[in-house]
């Protein structure tokens, strides 16, 4: 699925090669529903407590990184778990990842604070109304069971038991740079989230050689160490993808002192 050498950045779309997940993206792009929650989901986050972004934009990469990384890991070799040990199809585990990665932050509507649970009943209203468009009954219980399943291990103690639900987790830890935390740094925050992710200038995806994934992270000070070594370090761990991702960060910044130059997860 993936070309030798094939490089995701934050600004290049994909178009997926698979038609059923291609009709549920172009679905999702419609649903009045989901542009509403993902709209609103951020104002706790970010107008009420000057957080990082968790709307729209958020939810547009952290798809895409998630779906980047499942083309490039299936391009590695690795096997999706999720789908197969409920007797769906190899077609039905980017949708897992798509719909999952949609509507993992939309318990922010309710709080930030432990967001991950109550985006549990919020996305399943979501999923019961659009699952019946390409499911029957049988197909549908389970495709929402294992979109639950990564929505709620994508920020909890929870460890995530498939391949599925570990992108959702590192995926959101990968939207990182500074244009994420580009609102609440002009409202005047200047706390830890925002000062480190103005630091990350550039996040890059692509096929590793002695990992089937590479990521490399451009930051422009020592700040960013905080976004790779707490954040991300922490997302990667017990993620089930420990092993096959390599994630380098590297100061750029040649006219400062750079008390970090590079990190190596």
């Amino acid at each position: 699925m993936t070309d030798a050498g094939r490089i995701y950045t934050p600004e290049a779309e994909h178009s997926f090669p698979d038609a059923k997940l291609n009709e549920v993206l172009e679905r999702i792009e419609a649903d009045e529903e989901i542009a509403a929650l993902l709209e609103a989901q951020n104002v706790n986050a970010v107008d009420r407590m000057r957080y990082n972004d968790h709307g729209t934009k958020h939810v547009s990469i952290v798809r895409n990184r998630a779906l980047c990384l499942y083309d490039l890991l299936k391009a590695g070799g690795v096997e999706f778990n999720g789908a197969r040990q409920q007797g769906l199809a190899e077609a039905d585990e980017p949708v897992i990842v798509a719909l999952a990665a949609t509507l993992h932050d939309v318990g922010h509507l309710v709080h930030r604070d432990e967001h991950a649970y109550y985006s549990i009943p919020l996305a399943e209203t979501v999923l019961d109304r659009f699952l019946p468009e390409f499911y029957d009954v049988a197909d549908r219980v389970r495709m929402k069971g294992e979109i639950l399943h990564a929505i709620l291990c994508h920020h909890t103690e929870e460890r995530p038991l498939t391949t599925e639900a570990g992108v959702i987790r590192i995926a959101d830890a990968l939207d990182m740079e500074r244009g994420r935390s580009r609102i609440p740094y002009e409202q005047g925050g200047r706390g830890i989230n925002t000062l480190s992710s103005q630091a990350i200038e550039r996040v890059t995806l692509k096929q590793g050689s002695s990992r089937p994934v590479m990521v490399e992270i451009e930051m422009t000070n020592a700040a960013g160490v905080y976004q790779v070594d707490n954040l991300l370090k922490a997302k990667l761990e017990d993620s089930r993808l420990e092993d096959l991702i390599r994630i380098v960060a590297v100061n750029t910044d040649e006219n400062r002192e750079q008390l970090v130059e590079r990190i190596e997860l």
